[in-house]
């Protein structure tokens, strides 16, 4: 079935880059719901009575997505990812290198930018959390393969990879490893948990675009630009 693809493994022991929503500067993020210290309780309290017990979130949260977080009611599917339809199961994606993270996910926050504001013309800002995860899994190498199968890479129909995807979560395979669709590095789509170990903090970054342009600027210290994207040629 998939016989030209799955034909490298790689024995892998070292840190993947994982790049989440996350801010430089903690805060209460009920302060702007009440000025009573009592109501911002009262809300962490009602969150927390619904929040989805995990036994170690940054590792393990994303594989929840699929398994036990459903919206059947709505027949929506917001957690599609390109190895996972979002029904079945989730993925832990991070890449060997922290400037890929950065093209993957300004694609994705650009695009819901562009969206949800298509018509402000300011500056929105995100910020980001940069993390480090020790993976250590036998993993199947799909580098190169996509001058095969270059929908390995596509950058707007996940279809075929989301049944490669099911499929390999079905062999129990921990994971794989794959050119980026969005920059020239390399991501890592991880299957199984149990793999995955030692988060550490890298570092945190700031995302800055205004979607009346084409253009989002990276800061790693605030203030400095360190990388400047145009989402248009990630698309």
């Amino acid at each position: 079935m998939y016989g030209e693809l799955l034909t490298t493994i790689v024995d892998h022991h070292d840190d993947l880059v994982r790049n989440i929503k996350g801010i430089r500067v903690s805060q209460d993020l009920y302060d702007d719901l009440s000025d009573e210290i009592e109501d911002w309780k009262v809300a962490v309290a009602a969150e927390s009575a619904a929040w989805i017990p995990s036994p170690a979130p940054l590792v393990t949260r994303p594989f929840d997505y699929g398994a036990v977080i459903t919206y059947p009611f709505l027949n929506l599917n917001i957690q599609g990812t390109r190895f996972s339809d979002g029904l079945e199961y989730g993925v832990w994606y991070g890449s060997l290198d922290l400037e890929t993270t950065v093209y993957e996910t300004v694609h994705h926050w650009s695009a819901f930018v562009a969206d949800s504001f298509p018509d402000e013309d300011r500056e929105i800002v995100a910020e980001r959390r940069i993390l480090r995860t020790r993976c250590d899994a036998i993993m199947i190498d799909l580098r190169g393969k996509e001058r095969v199968e270059k929908r390995l890479v596509d950058r707007s129909d996940y279809g075929y990879a989301q049944q490669l995807g099911r499929y390999l979560k079905r062999q129990h395979q921990n994971g794989l490893l794959v050119r980026s669709a969005r920059g020239p590095g390399t991501n890592a789509a991880v299957f199984l948990p149990d793999v995955l170990s030692d988060v550490r903090d890298l570092c945190f970054l700031t995302y800055r675009m205004n979607p009346t342009r084409d253009q989002v600027r990276v800061e790693r210290t605030p203030g400095r630009k360190w990388l400047e994207i145009a989402p248009s040629r990630m698309r």
